[in-house]
């Protein structure tokens, strides 16, 4: 039955080895990912008109990393593989299995942003907005590192594009959820945040689209990728990604709320004042 649909592909997860040393495709998509939003972040801050540096964008995008990294790790063992931790805790370092939390590496990130907004005396929500067009970046790259792995792949289903994944003990035609995720959190998320910052916006609406967006787009893919085998769904029908997505989507409209409601605020003040000094005229 299973040579009726598309065939993983044959990937050897490692790229090259020298001795002991290897380089893998998961880590080089991550590079990969950091290395393309290096570029574009530095193309903004040239743009900025001074408000952000190339040295500014060197340290928070290093901030950032290691907040995706510890966090995306740290997350995906606490809340997915908690039993794994808690019988080997080196399996929190091992890294090179494989298993990122997009939620903990958010978790991590704002803790970067935060750290980094007050060390250069930026306001939180302005250095959120200039990262968030980048993030997508990192999460299409991690999605096809997922699926090179072989891993986090989708339910079992008849469509044409099924694919038989070598990791599947069943060996059962399934949803090649990453690519899914690839396209929606990468790809077309970024489309939409690109557009987005291109022309000056109220404040905190690039973060709070990005956090809308992903969650909603997460939420889609879970109905095709398959739980966790220890985790399942949660009252039968949703999933834990799913129920981490749901502050995700709240917070992003809270933040878009708080933005427009400051920046009809700004507008208001500048008024007020604009028309102190024609009266004092």
């Amino acid at each position: 039955m299973s040579d009726q649909y598309l065939q993983f592909p044959v990937i050897d997860p490692v790229i090259f080895s020298i001795g002991p040393v290897a380089l893998r495709w998961y880590g080089t998509m991550y590079l990969i990912g950091f290395l393309a939003a290096l570029f574009i972040a530095n193309r903004a801050a040239d743009k900025s008109n001074g408000l952000w540096t190339r040295e500014q964008v060197s340290d928070l995008l290093f901030y950032g990393f290691l907040g995706v990294v510890l966090g995306g790790r740290v997350g995906y063992v606490l809340f997915y593989q908690f039993d794994y931790f808690l019988a080997d805790p080196t399996y929190l370092l091992k890294i090179w299995q494989g298993g990122m939390s997009f939620h903990g590496g958010l978790l991590g990130v704002i803790t970067a942003i935060f750290i980094f907004a007050r060390k250069t005396n930026k306001q939180f929500l302005a250095v959120g907005d200039f990262v968030a067009p980048l993030v997508p970046i990192g999460l299409g790259m991690g999605r096809l590192g997922n699926f090179i792995n072989a891993e986090l792949w989708g339910r079992q289903t008849d469509v044409p594009w099924a694919m038989v994944f070598p990791t599947d003990s069943l060996q059962l035609p399934r949803h090649p959820s990453q690519l899914y995720e690839f396209f929606l959190e990468g790809v077309v998320l970024f489309a939409i945040l690109f557009y987005i910052s291109r022309k000056p916006r109220s404040l905190g609406l690039a973060s709070g689209v990005f956090l809308i967006g992903y969650g909603v787009f997460r939420s889609i893919v879970e109905f095709y990728r398959e739980p966790d085998a220890h985790l399942g769904l949660y009252f039968s029908f949703i999933s834990k990604g799913q129920i981490l997505s749901i502050p995700m989507i709240l917070a992003g409209l809270f933040i878009i709320y708080i933005g427009y409601i400051s920046q009809q605020k700004s507008q208001i003040t500048k008024s007020s004042k604009q028309q102190a000094v024609k009266g004092a005229k």
